[in-house]
């Protein structure tokens, strides 16, 4: 069964974090990549039960204790990210001092970015809140969201790492954005991009596919899309992505 690359990485969370549960069920306390498969796991899990992001962030600190893990462990592993499937969209979730034993240094962020970067107007038109993150490419983000995404295609929000930024139904905010840095190439997420963020053709498909989809748009000041379409997009592309795979033989 052809999978996307977010399934894949899923699947092997999974396989990692029940090989840590089996050891730890014959009494072995866990190394690091087990105990951050656990927590992880068991966070997109309770996403994919229903519940929101600080529940599953909350339960994530509660899940294993100090005398659950080797020594060093806890020094070593401070805070547990991963990107769970939410009612809502997918998040990073950050679930810091995991253990809870209290490690000093406080969390980790990012130096706050450069002012005057640039501000993108984004409306939730959703019947819901809608948190977003510094890690998601703002192009691909919950198709209720309406927003101009060409001028997003390549950025993502100005906000330090692991900080949401809440916008409650029916509101319209203007929030800060800065170029996505690095090798510029954007793989899984929604799967519309799955190319270089710079390369014309590939900006040109990932619209159209985000448009065909139902994902709100903006374009030349025209609001694109309805929330009908927008309430099924996310089911539309991910079967507009196996056809296309099943169409190539991958």
């Amino acid at each position: 069964m052809p999978l996307t690359p977010g399934e894949s990485d899923r699947l092997l969370l999974h396989l990692q974090a029940s090989l840590a549960q089996r050891r730890r069920d014959r009494g072995l306390r866990l190394n690091v990549p087990e105990a951050r498969a656990l927590i992880a796991d068991a966070v997109c899990e309770w996403a994919r039960d229903g519940l929101s992001m600080v529940e599953a962030r909350d339960r994530g600190r509660l899940l294993l204790g100090a005398d659950d893990v080797l020594p060093d462990v806890p020094m070593a592993l401070d805070e547990i990210r991963v990107e769970a499937r939410f009612d809502d969209g997918t998040r990073l979730v950050v679930v810091k001092d995991p253990f809870g034993v209290g490690v000093d240094g406080g969390p980790t962020q990012e130096e706050a970015p450069p002012a005057g970067t640039g501000e993108l107007d984004i409306t939730n038109e959703a019947t819901t809140d809608i948190g977003l993150t510094s890690h998601i490419h703002l192009a691909e983000v919950n198709p209720r969201l309406r927003l101009d995404r060409a001028a997003a295609f390549g950025m993502r929000l100005a906000v330090p790492t692991g900080e949401t930024v809440w916008i409650r139904a029916g509101e319209r905010v203007r929030l800060p954005i800065l170029p996505i840095t690095g090798a510029r190439v954007m793989i899984g997420n929604s799967g519309a991009v799955d190319g270089a963020l710079d390369d014309p053709e590939v900006r040109a498909r990932a619209l159209a596919t985000l448009r065909s989809c139902g994902y709100l748009d903006v374009v030349d000041g025209v609001a694109v899309g309805d929330a009908g379409s927008a309430s099924g997009a996310v089911a539309t592309l991910m079967a507009a992505g196996r056809s296309a795979r099943e169409g190539d033989g991958s």
